[in-house]
């Protein structure tokens, strides 16, 4: 398959891999999309198994819906229960980085019966994050997501020099200039950049349903870079508390926050074995 769709919306889709093999969701982060598991998805298809890695909503050109009302964790998390139906899977294992790490916290969360195992990249549980604000230097380190709730002077800003701000600053932060330079012209589309925002500023209208009030029993890997300068050790060592289920946590010494990009044959690795019930590999 190569597409899906939900309500109205269709989703870009790359499924690959053994079409017989065990199947593996993955959900890419802010600002991206499905190409960031390129150095990933390798490894899994040597160990046997199948990925669907899915433009998420405002990612994909025919799933852009107007206003962040759209953009709520509820929506995001039955973008991929549709993709789940319409690829006939009854479960999956979930692997989810950056803001695709929150959105397969609360698919587990919610909907444990449809995820065979979660691996959580960057992102600790949302519990343990909210907690790190108060502990710990995560507030400061979260800044820019107080900023991009402002209309407008986010996209003007990170639209400079038609694009080069917002590559130069994935640069600085780790992300190779090729991804970041994909990632950018992949955002200059009217709306594209909005659409992406919106997801954060979509955050204050969940406040009502938040997944940070559900512990999450199903198995759990939990990965961490130790040079990840958006997400610290607060809450990734505070997030064992929030999982019932079995739970790892691996650090990766020396990665910055881009790990499927920077760190892609060691992700695969510890996925598989993830997948397979093994412990480190």
């Amino acid at each position: 398959m190569d597409s899906f769709t939900r309500s109205g919306l269709t989703f870009d889709v790359r499924d690959a891999g053994p079409a017989d093999g065990e199947p593996v969701v993955l959900l890419h982060g802010f600002p991206q999309h499905a190409g960031s598991w390129d150095r990933v998805v390798p490894g899994l298809h040597g160990a046997g198994l199948r990925t669907l890695a899915p433009d998420q909503r405002g990612y994909s050109p025919a799933a852009r819906p107007p206003g962040r009302r759209a953009y709520v964790v509820r929506d995001l998390v039955d973008d991929v229960r549709a993709l789940l139906d319409a690829a006939g899977l009854e479960r999956a294992h979930v692997v989810g980085h950056d803001w695709g790490a929150m959105v397969a916290w609360a698919l587990a969360a919610w909907h444990p019966e449809r995820v065979s195992s979660l691996t959580a990249v960057s992102v600790p549980h949302p519990a343990a994050f909210t907690k790190s604000f108060l502990t710990s230097s995560q507030g400061l380190k979260s800044a820019y997501m107080a900023f991009f709730q402002l209309p407008g002077v986010p996209e003007a800003l990170l639209t400079r020099g038609n694009g080069a701000f917002l590559r130069d600053t994935l640069v600085r932060a780790g992300l190779p200039r090729a991804d970041a330079e994909d990632t950018v012209a992949r955002l200059r589309p009217a709306g594209a950049l909005t659409a992406a925002l919106n997801w954060y500023r979509a955050l204050p209208l969940g406040a009502s349903d938040p997944v940070g009030r559900v512990r999450v029993r199903v198995r759990t890997l939990h990965v961490w870079s130790d040079r990840d300068g958006f997400l610290g050790r607060a809450g990734t060592e505070a997030t064992a508390q929030y999982v019932t289920g079995p739970y790892r946590l691996e650090v990766l010494p020396g990665v910055t926050h881009w790990v499927p990009e920077t760190a892609g044959d060691r992700l695969a690795e510890l996925v598989t074995a993830h997948v397979r019930g093994g412990g480190a590999a």
